[in-house]
């Protein structure tokens, strides 16, 4: 199915560096030069660099036996897996587009994808979290014409099903190793090469079509960002279906000769003995990740001298976990970033910025970007002052899927991108989120923005977690509502939060009520589901207090 023609855009340089990539294939045949470096190692499974160029040349050649063509789509439903890795390398080797899934999404959301996308073939599992997807997807009611061949690569799934190994079987069929090697040489810079939806949150998830030479960007700025090498060993927490996962984490490590050690879940006590065990150096992740590696009771019985990089980024980064990060663990740098599936990561602390600083911004703007923060009108707002988000640069998605009036709605002719996140920018340059236009709520007539609220509020020393809706008021039109996860063995009231927030805050930012629950509701990229939370707000019977 071809591509809806995008709007044009002016056409930006792709990444550029010893190597001269310009597409995710040339940068897969460099990484051969890595030869007997281990690139990936996921259980029993061991791959050299030499080994994993083979398995994902074998998957592109039995992708074209198959029946796959140059600009088809091709879905990933799995988790985080040396097939997983072995897939998408394989995909772009045979000229088509990668389509992932989140592990997370119910029948409707992935059969919603796999029939937006046209995907002609998906590779998924059976055995995830008891789940099986293939019995999820039969059961969705969801017609997919398109979709010709289904590829299990984890468990067992009944005909027409192809097990992953019978799949492989199919590169030896003549002629398709060759046509493989032309569909990988023609591939170009400005051809699709993934198609990401975003979380959702915030309504049905929009389909961002990036090229080779954009996600490139993504990729190398990041390894260079990171100063990832042959000799790191990169344990992978966030999920390859997500932007950070498959192009700072796949590709930045395929182009870098890094050791990728996927996870397919999040297990604090299975990712220290990991650290130990195979000398992990970089450990990127949300801040809960963090939080919960410092709060695991036996976290001394482990050897983590090997760490050297932590990467994080979220609006509501308690300055206190940057600061015990520092302190408690052997990390030598402690980068927080800011990035969306629509431009992949902006802006960026530095190693030796302060811990206020990683905590409350989001740091400068990488050497690709540009930066400016504008009023409702556009037109530029002064700095320090709060304001839309605007970013250009070469990393900038292509267009949203089939869908040119969204694509024009944030898309300007020359290349300007509006995130819909509200931002303001100090004197050193730094960025701050303080939300997202869609969440700001006005409490008689003063713009509110959560984040900022979120950030006062991880101050106080009960507070663990803390997110911050808009609600009616029938008299100020709309206040605060906190939503507060309290530290391990303490016990705060709405009332002393609410009084403690009134020293700290100007009135109309401070919550009206605060709900106190076990967990807040993320979703598989570490972001608060607030839909979820303003669904249940009149709902709970949680304490809470009223200004």
């Amino acid at each position: 199915m071809p591509f809806a023609e995008p709007p044009r855009q002016p056409q930006m340089a792709g990444p550029t560096d010893s190597d001269g990539w310009v597409t995710i294939p040339a940068m897969t045949a460099a990484a051969a030069r890595f030869g007997a470096r281990l690139s990936v190692a996921d259980g029993e499974t061991r791959l050299t660099y030499a080994e994993l160029v083979d398995a994902a040349r074998a998957f592109g050649a039995a992708l074209v036996a198959s029946g796959v063509q140059a600009g088809d789509r091709v879905a990933i439903w799995c988790f985080n897996s040396a097939r997983w890795i072995v897939a998408a390398l394989g995909i772009w080797e045979a000229g088509a587009t990668v389509v992932p899934i989140n592990t997370r999404f119910k029948a409707r959301e992935a059969g919603d994808i796999l029939a937006r996308s046209h995907a002609r073939l998906l590779v998924t599992v059976t055995t995830f979290l008891d789940v099986d997807y293939l019995a999820l997807l039969d059961g969705s009611g969801i017609d997919l014409p398109d979709l010709e061949t289904v590829v299990v690569a984890h468990g067992a799934g009944p005909a027409p099903a192809v097990d992953w190994l019978e799949f492989i079987s199919r590169a030896d069929t003549p002629g398709r190793r060759e046509e493989l090697r032309r569909r990988a040489t023609a591939v170009r810079p400005d051809d699709p090469s993934d198609i990401l939806f975003t979380s959702g949150t915030t309504g049905i998830p929009k389909g961002v079509v990036q090229t080779h030479s954009r996600t490139l960007s993504v990729s190398t700025d990041w390894l260079q960002m990171a100063q990832l090498g042959p000799d790191d060993r990169y344990l992978m927490v966030n999920p390859y279906f997500h932007m950070f996962g498959l192009k700072a984490g796949i590709l930045a490590s395929v182009g870098s000769g890094a050791t990728m050690f996927p996870q397919a879940v999040f297990d604090v006590r299975h990712v220290l003995a990991t650290v130990e065990k195979a000398a992990i150096t970089v450990l990127p992740g949300a801040p809960t990740i963090y939080q919960s590696i410092l709060d695991c009771p036996d976290r001394d019985r482990y050897n983590l001298a090997s760490l050297r990089l932590a990467v994080t980024g979220a609006a509501d980064i308690p300055v206190e976990l940057i600061r015990r990060i520092r302190a408690e663990l052997p990390f030598r740098a402690v980068i927080a970033g800011y990035g969306l599936t629509e431009a992949g990561t902006a802006t960026a602390t530095s190693a030796d910025d302060d811990p206020e600083t990683v905590a409350r911004t989001v740091g400068r703007a990488r050497p690709s970007f540009e930066l400016r923060i504008v009023d409702g009108a556009g037109r530029d707002v002064p700095p320090a002052q709060p304001g839309e988000v605007l970013l250009k640069g070469a990393s900038v998605m292509s267009h949203y899927l089939d869908d040119p009036s969204a694509t024009a709605e944030v898309l300007s002719p020359d290349g300007w991108l509006r995130t819909g996140d509200i931002g303001a920018v100090d004197d050193r340059g730094n960025l701050r989120i303080v939300g997202r236009a869609k969440d700001m709520f006005i409490v008689g007539g003063f713009n509110a923005y959560p984040a900022e609220i979120e950030n006062f509020l991880l101050e106080h020393p009960d507070i663990e977690q803390a997110a911050v809706i808009g609600v009616p008021d029938a008299r100020l039109g709309e206040v605060g509502m906190a939503f507060v996860v309290a530290r391990r063995g303490s016990s705060p009231s709405a009332e002393t939060i609410i009084e403690w927030a009134r020293a700290r805050m100007a009135n109309y930012k401070v919550p009206r009520s605060v709900e106190f629950v076990e967990d807040l509701p993320y979703n598989a990229t570490g972001k608060v589901v607030k839909d979820v939370l303003r669904a249940g707000a009149s709902g709970h019977q949680h304490e809470r207090g009223q200004s």
